[in-house]
């Protein structure tokens, strides 16, 4: 039993079943330790009184914090994927990754567990992307632009949390003196605490999260869609084929023998049963989630209407 396993076990068990995840939290918590590891050296060479942790850490921030000024983007392109993996301090780290493990394992319920790794770097993406829009559109920032830069993997966290939300936005959680909760009211509550919370002094932070949350959204409303726009080909080809097809004599054979009409009408309904199974699968995992077989008989089944 789960109960029973230690904590070590238990991580084990997570790195065994969901790997992915547990790649995206080692990634975070060893960029940490790393920059944990710069402050200590800062601290320890540099002079008493001059802040030598600080200042360590700075210099390597501005190195893999994605800037809000174009011009320092385009001399440090790579900051756009590197700042979605670093956390400043503990708590930074300790709740962003809480918020991963939480609505990552509900999010690989439904969905490829490789699919994670993409809605994480899109969200990251996004998040910098409308963080430097914001940066150069609204006047609000001018005078600081050319000093901004912002890190974290809040922004991709958020785009896993709110595309949870908008594949299964009834999926119930117990939250700590509050009860059973649909996580469409956690990923509401998410968003608009972030746009109320711009006129903070982490506006860039947010404009990222906010960033991250849409695309999150539209991640899942194209698998949608395109889950839609599959199988409606493969239905409406079966459609349009079927008038031309001549129907075959049935001479379904058996072991040497003729079906008879019991045998065959049983062999047609479990071959149905197989069909809805399969169907089902994609509206709970997505499309590429079928295996090699599946997609086949799927694609047989739309042929053969």
């Amino acid at each position: 039993m789960i109960y029973n396993q230690s904590a070590g076990e238990r991580l084990r068990s997570m790195m065994q079943v969901k790997p992915a995840l547990s790649q995206l939290i080692i990634a975070n918590v060893a960029v940490w330790f790393v920059l944990a590891l710069v402050q200590l050296l800062g601290f320890l060479f540099e002079p008493s009184g001059t802040r030598g942790d600080q200042l360590w850490l700075d210099s390597v921030l501005k190195w893999i914090g994605v800037p809000a000024a174009i011009p320092n983007l385009l001399l440090k392109p790579w900051t756009i994927i590197t700042y979605m993996f670093v956390q400043e301090g503990f708590w930074h780290l300790f709740f962003n990754m809480i918020w991963l493990y939480w609505f990552g394992k509900i999010f690989m319920e439904f969905m490829p567990g490789r699919k994670i790794y993409t809605i994480y770097l899109i969200g990251g993406i996004s998040g910098a992307l409308t963080f430097i829009l914001a940066y150069n559109i609204f006047p609000v920032f001018q005078d600081t632009i050319h000093l901004s830069t912002t890190i974290g993997a809040s922004a991709s966290v958020l785009a896993i949390t709110i595309a949870t939300a908008v594949l299964v936005p009834d999926y119930t959680v117990n939250l700590l003196f509050i009860g059973p909760v649909k996580i469409k009211y956690i990923a509401i509550f998410s968003v608009v605490l972030d746009v109320l919370m711009i006129r903070s002094g982490n506006a860039g932070g947010h404009f990222a999260h906010i960033g991250g949350a849409i695309s999150g959204a539209l991640f899942i409303l194209f698998i949608r869609k395109d889950i839609a726009r599959r199988l409606g080909f493969l239905h409406l080809k079966a459609v349009l084929l079927s008038p031309f097809k001549r129907k075959p004599l049935r001479t379904v054979h058996s072991k040497g023998r003729p079906l008879s009409d019991e045998e065959y009408n049983k062999q047609k309904m479990l071959k149905q049963q197989k069909i809805d199974l399969i169907l089902d699968k994609i509206s709970r995992s997505g499309y590429t989630s079928l295996s090699a077989e599946e997609k086949e008989i799927l694609f047989n089944s739309s042929k053969n209407q």
